[in-house]
């Protein structure tokens, strides 16, 4: 309400100043903290006048911390490779700890590798690096194993072909390592009944024959077990 001055221009009322600042301004303190709203202010620079404000397009953050209420809950295409990723680093570090400690074929290898969340493809890609690297090779395992069963064991063909076959070697590489093999089986199973005629002297015939074809047989050397077993006990008596 104004009072009439007698045809003078009507006196205006002084701007009301806050007394502790400024009134703050949703749209204004919207775009003073970042909003994506651009405020024209009045030519005095007044921020709680504004004559119109529009929103300037800005790019999508790259990722999000938590998932939007519309999110069908799977993972950005970003963060499936960067998983798969650590995935095979933790694949790769768990078979190098293994072939530490001993040698594996690729059955074996690929067994490690699968324990973790892996798609067939990234496992194929993993053998296949250790395998260009010569940290997997089934015929240099198929050979050394072998040469033990031989050498050490005392090992005929029937229980090498099995041990090799329980490792994972396809049976193209173990029938090639067992043809490297002398065909000495009669021969080796006989040296083997000496060794351990000797502890059975003291026995009656039949059953140190029993014991001697029995421990043949389980070493693989099949049909000529108890002509080995016989011929040992019979040097033995002499």
């Amino acid at each position: 309400m104004t009072a009439d001055n007698g045809g003078e221009a009507p006196e205006r009322l002084a701007p009301v100043i806050p007394l502790f600042g400024r009134v703050p301004d949703p749209v204004v303190e919207r775009a003073e903290a970042g909003s994506p709203l651009v405020v024209e202010r009045a030519q005095d620079g007044s921020p709680a006048v504004v004559e119109r404000a529009k929103r300037v397009e800005t790019p999508e953050p790259a990722w999000r911390t938590t998932w939007d209420d519309d999110s069908d809950g799977g993972i950005a295409e970003g963060e499936i490779d960067e998983v798969t990723q650590i995935e095979r680093e933790i694949a790769e570090s768990n078979l190098t700890r293994k072939l530490r400690t001993r040698q594996l074929s690729v059955t074996e290898a690929r067994a490690v590798v699968a324990e973790r969340d892996l798609d067939p493809a990234t496992i194929d890609n993993v053998l296949y690096t250790f395998t260009r690297r010569g940290y997997l090779d089934d015929r240099a395992l198929a050979d050394q194993l072998v040469r033990s069963a031989v050498e050490r064991k005392g090992q005929g063909r029937t229980v090498i072909a099995q041990m090799l076959a329980k490792r994972g070697i396809p049976r193209a590489v173990v029938d090639a390592a067992l043809a490297d093999l002398p065909d000495d089986d009669a021969e080796r199973a006989l040296d083997f009944a000496r060794q351990k005629a000797r502890a059975m002297q003291r026995l009656e015939r039949e059953v140190a024959l029993r014991r001697l074809v029995g421990q043949l047989s389980r070493r693989g050397y099949g049909s000529a077990a108890m002509d080995a077993a016989r011929q040992a006990l019979d040097e033995l008596a002499e």
